[in-house]
């Protein structure tokens, strides 16, 4: 691997966190906490919300155990990069996805104690849990993670194993046995 193709993964995840929290500080700045407007009609609102729980509303555990989790998952995400450094560029650009949501709902939780959500998708009172950029990109990021691991478990299926071949390369005790049956032999026989 280059150093420009590691230099993509980061830059991928410097946009996601770049992209995440200049749209979060235009919505805190723009809106009121509750605040929604639509954007395409009924299907799409902005709707300013302050989640003190995982992606999309979920919520376990207070809020210090969130910003922990989402600090060491953070920190295994980054390993993993570094350890699969020259892998496909899929791979690397799934994780690197994760990432950046992952940084940039860390920022929230470290500056503002919750996470800015304000993604509102929906058809009248069949609604979505509101999310925002960082959760998109995990969740695109999962997909193609998910996708990575279901091909090449399906590829790895459909390769027919080859079959054993026999190894020509002696044992250390026929080598030995061999040794034996020369030393034994008398110059008679």
């Amino acid at each position: 691997m280059t150093i420009l193709q590691g230099m993509g993964v980061l830059v991928i995840t410097a946009i996601i966190v770049a992209l995440d929290q200049a749209t979060k500080l235009l919505v805190k700045a723009r809106f009121f906490l509750g605040e929604s407007i639509e954007v395409l009609g009924d299907v799409l609102r902005f709707t300013y919300i302050e989640n003190p729980g995982m992606a999309f509303g979920i919520r376990i555990g207070g809020k210090y155990f969130f910003t922990v989790f989402a600090a060491l998952a953070t920190i295994v995400i980054m390993i993993y990069l570094y350890r699969i450094r020259r892998e496909k560029l899929p791979a690397r650009l799934s994780l690197a996805l994760i990432l950046g949501g992952a940084i940039g709902n860390l920022i929230d939780r470290f500056a503002y104690g919750s996470v800015i959500d304000f993604i509102d998708v929906g058809i009248n009172n069949t609604r979505w849990p509101v999310f925002n950029i960082a959760d998109s990109a995990v969740s695109i990021g999962m997909v193609i993670l998910m996708a990575l691991v279901l091909f090449e478990k399906d590829k790895t299926a459909a390769e027919p194993e080859s079959p054993a071949l026999p190894s020509t390369k002696a044992s250390p005790s026929d080598e030995h046995d061999n040794w034996l049956s020369t030393r034994s032999r008398t110059p008679s026989s």
